[in-house]
């Protein structure tokens, strides 16, 4: 069974966004292969093993004596590159002289991905573009090195575009860690054009997409700077208060802070609270039930403070009640993510909280929102990094929560700071969410482009020379 869902958004793009700029080849005939369907009439659907010879790497990381010395590609190198080449930092190891001739780098290469802890990581490819005689294809990896029948390049492409790389995923076997065989990659079935096509395509995908790429790194360094600013508002804000021209004062104990009003104070967090830090609970909870309270775990709390719904549990009512959280409490979190706060809500609805997880229930001193909002400034981050014990992972324990320095007016200014960043934040947020559209759309396309291309949806021959 294949990924329908994605299937539709490939097939409704291509049709549609990609079907009024490119036209269709005059031809076509049906592969017999549903989830192929039709290709053009001059092009055949092929396995693999047909055009291409599958090795599945044996070369460990690990250097023995004696052994020829090389260097590895490995998983990582392949998964976050497109193309492999000199400029990649490889790995030093050793190797037989046999795994040398096996496994030795050449141009027109493809590696993919074949274990991993998720099968949506399986046969993720790479092209290699020249020939790196010392470097060797790594454990966890597949070598894939077509015949003269078809362009490496085109090969990845292909691999590369949903559908056609979901026939590998749903081959991989495995519970918690998924494996792919070579047999399953030698066996997949792949649309393949002439090879002057497959050039043709190569070139127009390329030029496509390195203008694809442009855009989205140019949207994504907006969103970086709009993420800034927002930040940046909220620094001054929580520090500097509404009215410009203020007589400031230096922050006493906290030199850190640099200037606040005068009217303003420093209090520790420990003199805010209306009873003590607490810890959570440290139960391994159990699946959702909309009848127990909601279990909240680090893993479960977002950068901005909200829930992420997928995966969340719950906990037995019981071992619920020392632990339930009143909206308006703060969770900071003592270990691993050290830093990342939340505070509950009401569409939390019946919430307890976990262990790494500190609770924050203030009191009248403080309005909640304003205390949110400093623990998303600069300054809290400076706090941060002066006070994260670092052992094999961060941690803050309680007591050294209770002394953070948090400046504050009294608690109608620091409404009046809650609704003023309340409005701006939002306008700066929506800002974000409109790129981040923008960003999933141009990813979206690109997506659909290399399958439309690939497949012979679109006919591309005339456009590569443009």
């Amino acid at each position: 069974m294949f990924l329908d869902d994605d299937w539709d958004v490939e097939m409704s793009l291509a049709k549609s966004t990609l079907g009024s700029r490119f036209k269709r080849y005059p031809r076509y005939r049906d592969t017999g292969v549903e989830w192929l369907g039709e290709i053009p009439e001059h092009w055949e659907a092929r396995r693999v093993k047909s055009f291409a010879t599958v090795s599945l790497s044996n070369v460990d990381k690990k250097s023995v004596a004696g052994h020829t010395h090389v260097t590895l590609c490995n998983y990582v190198d392949v998964y976050n590159a497109e193309r492999i080449g000199a400029e990649s930092n490889f790995m030093p190891a050793t190797a037989t002289p046999e795994q040398v001739r096996r496994f030795s780098l050449r141009r027109g290469d493809v590696l993919a991905t074949k274990d991993s802890e998720t099968w949506l990581d399986i046969a993720v490819p790479a092209f290699v573009h020249e020939d790196l005689p010392e470097v060797l294809c790594g454990y966890h990896l597949a070598h894939i090195r077509p015949s003269e029948e078809c362009e490496g390049a085109y090969l990845n492409r292909c691999l590369a575009a949903a559908r056609l790389r979901d026939q590998f995923q749903v081959e991989a076997n495995g519970v918690t860690r998924f494996g792919l065989t070579g047999a399953a990659i030698a066996n997949g079935l792949l649309p393949l054009p002439p090879i002057r096509e497959q050039r043709a395509i190569v070139r127009f995908l390329d030029r496509e997409t390195e203008r694809i790429d442009a855009l989205l790194e140019q949207k994504t360094h907006l969103t970086a700077l709009l993420k800034e600013q927002r930040t940046a508002l909220i620094s001054r804000t929580v520090v500097r208060g509404l009215v410009a021209d203020v007589p400031m004062k230096r922050g006493v104990g906290c030199e850190w802070l640099g200037e606040i009003p005068t009217h303003w104070e420093v209090w520790r967090l420990k003199h805010l609270l209306s009873e003590p830090l607490t810890y959570g609970a440290s139960e391994s909870g159990c699946p959702h039930d909309p009848a127990l309270p909601r279990y909240v775990r680090i893993t479960d709390i977002l950068p901005n403070g909200a829930l992420r719904e997928k995966g969340c549990r719950s906990i037995a009512e019981d071992l619920a009640t020392p632990y339930l959280l009143a909206e308006n409490d703060i969770l900071f979190a003592r270990s691993g993510s050290v830093g990342l706060t939340a505070r509950c809500k009401p569409d939390w609805g019946r919430a307890a909280f976990a262990g790494y997880l500190v609770r924050a229930r203030l009191g009248t001193r403080a309005d909640s929102a304003f205390v949110e909002y400093f623990t998303r400034s600069s300054y809290y981050g400076g706090w941060l990094r002066l006070n994260a014990i670092q052992a094999t992972i961060q941690n803050i324990s309680a007591e050294r929560y209770n002394s953070l320095s948090i400046p504050m007016p009294g608690v109608c200014e620091q409404r009046q700071i809650v609704t003023f960043l309340d409005r701006e934040t939002a306008k700066i947020d929506a800002l974000v969410a409109k790129v981040q559209e923008a960003i999933e759309r141009l990813k979206e396309y690109r997506l659909a482009l290399i399958f439309a291309a690939v497949t012979g949806n679109i006919d591309v021959r005339g456009e590569a020379a443009h």
